[in-house]
């Protein structure tokens, strides 16, 4: 996996000797020999991760790291500490600052590169969702908010341990406001962790009644659970399998003896990752609802119809197309006002929603014309459904402030054969609407021969 790495120290040896390392690995490799520097390259070159030494004149490490996590254009940059301090409350200090770990100098190359492994795999996802959210907002629709607290209530669940871990881990956690269960050995674990609504896992290495790694490796395999965080808990004879976890796809990882304080930093780390990643699915999901949504009806839209049509002919299922058309409609506009107008036009997509199975698509097709796609059916059949929408419309007035409106339809059907590609069966369906308009309205009328044209022929 090749990435960017920008290397930050002021020591020209130490930037040597780890652009050796990363090198020998097949990564680009920067050099930034301050906090000022590296803030700059951080913009204009948009490394994958940064490794950042911590005591430098100046600014120091922590202070680049808070910089780089406020900004909306660098905060997503895994940032990786290395330096010479080993005192915890330094550990914790980087974590706060936003840090997502903290290495020690010497730097052991092995858990280096598992380190930057596995963040380039979070990095990448996020990029993906990045991408995709930039796509949303060119289409005009802006991003929720972040939420303000990330960690108050959510569910982490922690498997196996040491007798006490549990209460201890649950008592580090509390003041953030994390619920945690506790699950003895993998078997539990994995039932638990079935129901979907857990936000983040803690796996203790060794694990009761199982391996954790198997269980990582089942858990990343799985989609609905292949974005969980996953932490792991180990001591430091447990150094290889560390490692491994890492290879299978863990996110984090805190050594034995659990400190509170780094404990509760990590895991805000990862819930805040966590979260930012909904954010940006949440976003899409929107966008691409109102991307495929009439906003006046709630209907799917042309775009999303057409699609769908072209789909299931394409598949070589059999398709039925229903143009309908509200009759005299712009007279009843002109006369009452597109506020009556519009009211006119929700109430009709309203009864032909209801009057269709959920494998049929209905869409506002253009102003006062909607379509209706229906996949699997006969001849008989889409006609019977054609005379059940028109009736349901003529069936009942449409009311409005003041005001009870006849409102009809006029539908124009045209089932599929052998051949037909989308837009003759429009073309067919469109034909027809035109003979019930012409016939007197407030009926249904077939396609014929005719209507489909000399090629259709």
């Amino acid at each position: 996996m090749t990435a960017r790495i920008l290397v930050v120290d002021d020591v020209p040896a130490n930037l040597r000797l780890l652009e050796a390392k990363l090198r020998a690995e097949y990564f680009e490799v920067a050099l930034a020999a301050s906090g000022p520097e590296a803030l700059a390259l951080c913009s204009a070159w948009a490394p994958d991760v940064v490794l950042l030494d911590v005591m430098m004149p100046g600014m120091d490490g922590y202070e680049v790291c808070r910089r780089l996590k406020s900004q909306t254009n660098t905060a997503h940059i895994p940032v990786v500490m290395v330096t010479a301090l080993v005192e915890q409350v330094e550990r914790v200090r980087g974590l706060e600052a936003g840090a997502d770990d903290f290495l020690s100098k010497p730097v052991d190359t092995a858990l280096l590169l598992a380190r930057l492994r596995a963040l380039l795999r979070v990095k990448q996802v996020l990029d993906a969702w990045r991408l995709r959210a930039d796509t949303v907002r060119e289409l005009g629709v802006e991003p929720a908010e972040p939420p303000a607290e990330v960690s108050l209530g959510s569910r982490l669940l922690f498997a196996g341990g040491v007798p006490g871990e549990a209460a201890a881990v649950a008592a580090a956690l509390a003041p953030d406001g994390v619920l945690v269960e506790h699950a003895p050995d993998e078997a539990s674990a994995w039932e638990r962790l079935q129901d979907d609504e857990h936000d983040l896992a803690l796996l203790s290495l060794p694990l009761a009644g199982g391996d954790a790694l198997r269980l990582t490796s089942r858990l990343r395999a799985r989609t609905e659970s292949r974005d969980m965080p996953l932490v792991m808990l180990a001591a430091e004879e447990q150094r290889q399998s560390l490692l491994r976890a890492f290879d299978l796809g863990a996110s984090d990882h805190v050594m034995r003896p659990v400190d509170a304080p780094e404990l509760r930093a990590r895991i805000r780390n990862q819930l805040r990752r966590r979260r930012y990643q909904e954010l940006l699915r949440d976003s899409l999901d929107r966008s691409l609802e109102l991307a495929v949504t009439d906003p006046l009806t709630g209907l799917r839209n042309r775009r999303y119809v057409r699609r769908h049509l072209d789909q299931l002919l394409a598949s070589g299922a059999p398709a039925a197309v229903l143009l309908i058309d509200v009759d005299r409609f712009k007279p009843l506009n002109d006369r009452y006002g597109h506020a009556v107008g519009d009211i006119a036009l929700r109430e009709v997509a309203s009864r032909l929603r209801e009057h269709l199975r959920a494998v049929d698509v209905v869409a506002r097709y253009g102003g006062e014309e909607f379509m209706v796609v229906i996949a699997a059916a006969g001849e008989e059949e889409v006609l019977a459904v054609a005379e059940r929408l028109r009736a349901s419309i003529a069936g009942e007035p449409v009311t409005a402030p003041g005001l009870s409106l006849p409102v009809t339809i006029s539908v124009g059907a045209a089932v599929s054969e052998d051949g037909d590609n989308p837009e003759q069966l429009i073309a067919a369906a469109d034909a027809a609407l035109y003979r019930a308009k012409d016939r007197g309205r407030n009926r249904v009328e077939k396609a014929v021969l005719e209507d489909r044209g000399a090629e259709a022929r």
